[in-house]
């Protein structure tokens, strides 16, 4: 048996693993994700009652599913004797665990490897924004130093190696990124739509945080610096006794020559890591550009598909004046002429409301007063005072911006009082706050919103006062 997976089940047992397989593997991810999550704020486990109550939801949120006939949870017949067979399967897999108190109240705990398996889980549900953050290029950088390489060369190889597979991590969190995106965009039903995942959500996380920041840093060039940098390095007898000898320092069982072979070892691996990085940033050049081919064409499709329609209604009203002008639309019925109907996908007011019949009113005959040309003050007013408007608009940008600043990565949860104390000072931030409540239900926010009374269903809630304003308690979640 392979080690890992020996090492593995020592610690964990084979049915751990499949309750997130077969036909309730939906029902048991989403109970045990509300069971994690409330256990995190508990730190003394929760009570039984509470975790049947929390998979109730999640039994009744999966009403549709059916599992095998031998399967606890397809024999019970209410909600509750449901809660309660994935509350004995989740203990009997591993991942609870229930402990009994001397007063007979039962508490369930969540299994500590459960919490693992579930922050992984969520991350690949919801894949942070792919950054590009310049390791690849310190690392690059750094090995081109030959100042700094001198110095401490074995710290300065091993920095640079995690650099360097850090890196390589982020360009395949943007080359899935863009794969992302191509797919959204395939998928796209309307030119709003389209423009929208173009100039809004790939212009935003992927062309302006990454990829432009990629093209920027001219790797190519510098990591030929830094191979050659390593291939000096290795015809340097003192700067490889050096790092020999440190390897030995830190591992006093390594001979000499372990030591020595454990250091040509790793600057092997540092050369074979510089090699991966090249073809794949052309990688992600070709996904970028087959993303803006893609996106082109999905448009001049939408574009002909929606001009289609809008000719064949013309041809149909052109064919109406030219055999009934004069005639009204509710005498044709009589003339004894059937026309087809017409398939509308929507149907609505073509004008909106504002083309609705509205009194006319006279107005008095005046002047026409020619405009003066504004002069270069005006003018300059008029751009600032545009820039003022568009940096304080309340966009979802700015509620993301604004989230970005609180603490804690994806899945932290912050209550509202703590962000009052700690990041509201003044009116901009309170139009921070009103921007992020405006926007989180949006599907490009990085970030949702729970309210306790709608959840308790209250009539009134929990109010906090910061500086000229009273707000209702809120939990802000990270995505």
């Amino acid at each position: 048996m392979n080690e890992l997976a020996a090492q593995l089940f020592r610690e964990v047992q084979p049915e751990f693993f499949r309750v997130l397989s077969g036909p309730l593997a939906r029902l048991y991810v989403d109970a045990l994700d509300a069971l994690e999550r409330e256990s995190s704020k508990r730190n003394q486990g929760l009570d039984r009652e509470d975790a049947l109550a929390l998979v109730e939801q999640a039994v009744e949120l999966h009403s549709d599913l059916t599992g095998q006939e031998d399967d606890p949870v397809a024999k019970a017949t209410t909600l509750r004797d449901k809660a309660r067979a994935v509350v004995d399967t989740l203990g009997a897999s591993g991942w609870l665990q229930e402990e009994e108190r001397s007063d007979w109240q039962k508490l369930v705990l969540f299994d500590p490897n459960g919490v693992l398996i579930m922050q992984a889980i969520r991350k690949i549900a919801f894949p942070d924004a792919a950054v590009f953050s310049d390791k690849l290029v310190n690392a690059c950088t750094t090995l081109a130093n030959s100042d700094a390489l001198g110095e401490e060369p074995w710290a300065q190889i091993e920095s640079s190696i995690a650099s360097i597979q850090s890196g390589l991590v982020e360009l395949r969190a943007m080359q899935k990124s863009i794969e992302r995106h191509t797919k959204q965009q395939l998928a796209a039903a309307t030119l709003a739509e389209n423009l929208s995942l173009v100039f809004d959500r790939f212009a935003e996380r992927i062309g302006r945080n990454c990829y432009a920041q990629l093209v920027r840093a001219r790797l190519p060039s510098k990591l030929a610096e830094a191979r050659s940098s390593i291939e000096n390095l290795n015809s340097k007898p003192d700067l490889l006794t050096s790092m020999q000898t440190e390897v030995m320092h830190r591992g006093p069982e390594l001979t000499p020559e372990g030591a020595m072979a454990k250091v040509r070892l790793r600057l092997n691996e540092l050369e074979e890591l510089l090699y991966q990085v090249e073809p794949l940033a052309d990688a992600i050049d070709r996904r970028t550009a087959e993303f803006a081919r893609r996106s082109q064409a999905r448009f001049q499709y939408l574009q002909e598909t929606t001009s289609e329609n809008r000719a064949r209604v013309q041809d149909f009203f052109e064919i109406l004046n030219r055999h009934f002008a004069g005639s009204r639309l509710i005498d044709i019925d009589n003339l004894g002429i059937v026309f087809p109907v017409l398939l509308l996908h929507d149907a609505r007011l073509f004008g909106g409301l504002e083309s609705l019949y509205a009194p006319r009113l006279r107005h008095a005959v005046g002047e026409i007063e020619p405009l003066e040309d504004p002069d270069p003050a005006a003018h300059d007013r008029a751009l600032v005072q545009l820039g003022g408007t568009l940096r304080d608009s309340l966009t979802v940008s700015r509620a993301n911006r604004f989230v970005e600043t609180l603490p804690g990565g994806c899945g932290t949860r912050i209550e509202s009082p703590a962000i009052l104390r700690d990041h509201v000072h003044n009116d901009e931030d309170v139009a921070d706050l009103l921007a992020c409540l405006l926007h989180s239900a949006a599907s490009d926010a990085r970030f949702r919103i729970e309210v306790p009374r709608r959840d308790s269903d209250a009539d009134a809630g929990q109010l906090d006062r910061k500086l000229n304003y009273r707000i209702e308690r809120f939990t802000l979640i990270k995505k």
